[in-house]
């Protein structure tokens, strides 16, 4: 197989990953406001829960195309690592943010919303903006212990850890830099304004770089390999 068309393949499925992540994320939480009588805390369980288990299988179906990464701090740290080309990362990243907001319209468009309206909703502030920091952290964390000791249990791992992260960060763990920008585009449960994605996505980086550095040590790879990891919500 060329490696272009490799390449396509691996493009492809971060698009439909990222999107059908985005859906599931934008698409819960939506079901979940409507269902909850104004309960935020069984929303939010119910969001969590969903995005959990769609996690687990978005990593299952598109880890071995394309590593299931489904964001870019995750990308980024992969070809830091060395387990992926430098030359992936910008098709890689542009089919992440596409797909995000192909779900984002697609929930928006199972629920009868329109495909893209901007959110109202506030995430800001030291202790938001600290959230994504140890969000994306403890993301990047996970990928490279769990990748490098007992890698049949990274889509486990991350589902596990983004669910957990829903509850024990303020900003309920965006962890990526491509679902903060489309979910700034659906003012419902899921939202961020559009204002305030910039802090989250500064934090996020420096949280994923922080964590690519320390657990590099922690976890020395003898050799490059490529991993099954994946994004957050």
């Amino acid at each position: 197989m060329s490696s272009k068309n490799i390449l396509l393949k691996r493009i492809v499925a971060e698009f439909l990953g990222t999107a059908f992540l985005l859906a599931i994320v934008v698409g819960s939480g939506i079901m979940a406001q409507t269902l909850s009588a104004g309960n935020a805390a069984i929303a939010l369980l119910a969001n969590a829960l969903a995005t959990g288990a769609g996690l687990i299988a978005l990593i299952l179906m598109f880890g071995n195309l394309s590593g299931a990464h489904f964001n870019p701090v995750v990308t980024l740290s992969e070809a830091w690592q060395k387990n992926l080309p430098r030359h992936y990362i910008f098709p890689y990243v542009v089919a992440q943010i596409l797909g995000a907001f192909a779900g984002v319209a697609a929930a928006h468009g199972m629920f009868d919303l329109p495909l893209f309206f901007a959110s109202t909703h506030a995430r800001t502030g030291v202790s938001q903006w600290w959230s994504e920091f140890i969000a994306s952290f403890g993301l990047i964390a996970v990928i490279i212990s769990t990748s490098r000791t007992r890698p049949a249990t990274t889509p486990f791992a991350v589902a596990a850890y983004i669910t957990a992260a829903y509850w024990f960060t303020s900003s309920t763990s965006f962890a990526n830099p491509a679902v903060s920008l489309a979910r700034a585009m659906s003012d419902t449960f899921a939202g961020i304004r559009p204002n305030d994605v910039p802090g989250f996505i500064v934090m996020q980086l420096l949280g994923a770089a922080s964590a690519t550095v320390l657990f590099n040590w922690l976890y020395p790879s003898s050799s490059p390999s490529s991993s099954t990891e994946v994004s957050s919500s």
